[in-house]
C-alpha cells in the first residue's frame, strides 16, 4: 500500500484574502475563504468541526439580497456579520446555536455575510455600524 502527501506552498499574504472589521477603538483582520458559488454558499461551514481563531468565511452573493442563513449540520457556533455592499455591518447573529433550523436573516439588503467563530464579536466589541473593508 502506497501513502502520499501532498505538500502545499504557503499562500504569500498577497494572495489570502482578509476582512478587516474597522471599530471605533480598533481594528481587526480576519483570513477567510470566500464563498461566491450558489453551491458554496449552501454548504459554507457545515460538516466542519472547528474554524482556527483569526478565520472566517465570506459569502458574497454578488448582489444585494436579503440573506437568509441557518445552522444545519454546521457543527460549531458562528457569529454572523451582514454586511451591506459598503461595508456596513447592517446586523449580527451573534453565538448561533449548532444545528439549528431557525432561519436568521439581515435587516435590510446585503451583499455579505462574515461567519466567525461565535463570541468573537463580542469579545472585539464589534456591531452593527462598525465597517468591514472587504478583500477584491
Amino acid at each position: 500500500m502506497l501513502a502520499f502527501a501532498v505538500f502545499l506552498a504557503p499562500a504569500s499574504e498577497a494572495d489570502t484574502p482578509v476582512v478587516r472589521i474597522e471599530t471605533p477603538a480598533s481594528q481587526h483582520e480576519f483570513t477567510v475563504e470566500i464563498m461566491r458559488t450558489a453551491e458554496d454558499r449552501a454548504r459554507g461551514l457545515m460538516h466542519r468541526r472547528q474554524m482556527d481563531a483569526g478565520h472566517g468565511m465570506l459569502f458574497d452573493f454578488g448582489s444585494n439580497v436579503i440573506a437568509r442563513m441557518w445552522m444545519k449540520n454546521t457543527y460549531i457556533p458562528l457569529d454572523m456579520l451582514f454586511i451591506r455592499t459598503d461595508g456596513t455591518i447592517s446586523n449580527i447573529a451573534r453565538n448561533t446555536t449548532p444545528h439549528s433550523t431557525e432561519v436568521l436573516s439581515s435587516d435590510g439588503e446585503v451583499r455579505y455575510v462574515l461567519e466567525i467563530n461565535g463570541g468573537i464579536s463580542d469579545q472585539l466589541g464589534i456591531s452593527a455600524g462598525d465597517v468591514a473593508k472587504l478583500p477584491d
